[in-house]
């Protein structure tokens, strides 16, 4: 066998992706989702549409590429992480949309349990924080508030998951009811050194721990699927990865010290510590990078809310631009933002502040400011923010080497610049823009025995475009003091 298909779900799309053996994606078909707003702060998927855009990509992709179709030894399954759907036991039906990882409903629950002592019974097991980012305090809310969906929970007619877990039972005709432990790990329900769902957590967020899914190795055996007849014969779900810790696996970060920023809706920045779980540094969070026979791997993460969902702020709410491929000679047009700071506290801050009361804010226009100054102070907000998560995270005795990045916006060359810039160090951007849907497939190929080992992985080619340092470190410097001055203004 020789290629894999990949799902990636991500919060805009669905795409489908064939890779090849040597871990290249040769073909991909996507299909975009709609975003529901049902009121502010609120975030919703229509599990039931991400559902058919699965369906429809994978039956494209498959009709593209008949002549290779014999060769299809898997499939692979990388998705938006915190982003829970409840559904119905047997038949897969989603009974309400997906509540995403951007809702904040769960806000008042979190404080609730914090004022009640819970951080730290938290932060211990999940190496996490008690945050509407993750999905427990939302799930807590939809046991409160939807008394119809939290029966139907409670007698065991309908079960939580992750979208790892939700498509993993749809394409295995609900013969697989699991999910991989690096999502389970961000719904702050699982204890991460015992790889187990943890009675004390579902008590905390009282959710019933018999309604969750069993946890596997990303490179397990999720059953077998044909993609509705799209392929012809059943073949493995090896492979499923929550789609950060996909990219950190993509580019090869195996070691500690190796570090990577994976640009989307959000920018997810993990730094690899080894295979021992320590407590996290001001401003960030521990993550389950990986479990690899049976051995886990940790990370330190610095979660930024608004990176490229910043830019279609300006697209879709103020139409200062059409499309995203006017952002980069836009800003290009003008030589700075002329001390205008974008601080895109849409839906709070996140690391290294974390603060989920603070709101966006314009700060520093003058008369003299235009369209093209706001739409670099937007492009430069996401530089600033993954500098400061840097710092924050080298504060600790980990020394994050070259910073290796991935995702659709690192093909914005000026913004990669500036991310250089700010942060003074070496960037590597991948060539190829599907890092997460290529790092499922490689935890796929480990599953498979196509591969033996991660050596055997890191021999794989990864094309990168490099970026270094291009301003004095003390011009940086002012510029991070402005912005860390505006940041300051919304806390």
């Amino acid at each position: 066998m020789s290629y894999q298909i990949a799902i990636d779900q991500s919060t805009s799309a669905t795409k489908a992706l064939l890779v090849d053996a040597h871990g290249q994606v040769i073909d991909a078909c996507s299909a975009d989702h709609r975003q529901h707003y049902p009121q502010p702060g609120w975030v919703e998927h229509d599990a039931a549409e991400i559902w058919n855009n699965v369906v429809q990509t994978t039956k494209t992709l498959c009709e593209r590429n008949r002549d290779k179709l014999a060769e299809v030894g898997g499939v692979a399954i990388t998705n938006q992480r915190e982003t829970f759907v409840v559904f119905d036991r047997q038949s897969g039906e989603p009974l309400d949309n997906a509540v995403v990882w951007q809702c904040r409903r769960g806000d008042a629950i979190c404080q609730e349990l914090r004022d009640a002592g819970g951080e730290g019974l938290v932060a211990a097991k999940t190496g996490l924080r008690i945050d509407s980012y993750f999905s427990g305090p939302k799930i807590t809310w939809t046991l409160r508030q939807r008394d119809v969906i939290a029966g139907a929970i409670r007698r065991g007619v309908a079960c939580v998951g992750t979208v790892d877990c939700y498509l993993v039972h749809r394409l295995t005709g609900g013969r697989t009811f699991a999910t991989d432990a690096t999502n389970a790990s961000r719904t702050l329900l699982m204890d991460v050194t015992q790889r187990r769902w943890d009675p004390a957590l579902c008590e905390l967020f009282e959710t019933p721990i018999e309604c969750l899914p069993e946890i596997r190795e990303s490179s397990a055996n999720f059953g077998e699927t044909d993609l509705g007849g799209a392929l012809p014969c059943a073949v493995p779900i090896c492979g499923v990865m929550g789609d950060s810790q996909a990219s950190l696996f993509a580019q090869r970060c195996y070691a500690p010290g190796d570090v990577k920023a994976t640009f989307g809706s959000g920018t997810s920045v993990l730094l690899n510590i080894g295979h021992e779980f320590r407590s996290p540094p001001q401003g960030a969070i521990t993550a389950l990078a990986w479990v690899v026979d049976g051995r886990s791997t940790y990370a330190w993460e610095g979660l930024i809310n608004y990176s490229a969902a910043t830019l279609s702020w300006l697209k879709d709410q103020l139409g200062l631009i059409a499309t995203f491929d006017e952002v980069e000679p836009l800003a290009s047009s003008v030589e700075s933002s002329e001390g205008v700071y974008l601080v895109p506290a849409f839906s709070g801050m996140g690391a290294p502040y974390w603060n989920a009361d603070a709101r966006a804010a314009l700060i520093g226009m003058s008369g003299f400011t235009n369209r093209a100054h706001v739409v670099r102070a937007a492009l430069e907000s996401i530089a600033y923010q993954v500098a400061d998560v840097l710092a924050s995270l080298s504060s600790s005795g980990v020394e994050p080497r070259a910073l290796q990045v991935d995702g659709g916006p690192t093909r914005n060359g000026l913004l990669m610049q500036l991310v250089a810039d700010y942060a003074g160090c070496e960037l590597n951007a991948t060539e190829e823009s599907n890092l997460s849907a290529i790092g499922a497939a490689l935890a796929g190929k480990l599953g498979l025995g196509w591969v033996a080992s991660l050596d055997d992985l890191r021999e794989l080619p990864r094309p990168c475009r490099q970026f270094m340092p291009a301003i004095p470190a003390s011009q940086s410097h002012d510029l991070l003091a402005g912005w860390r001055r505006a940041v300051a203004r919304v806390l």
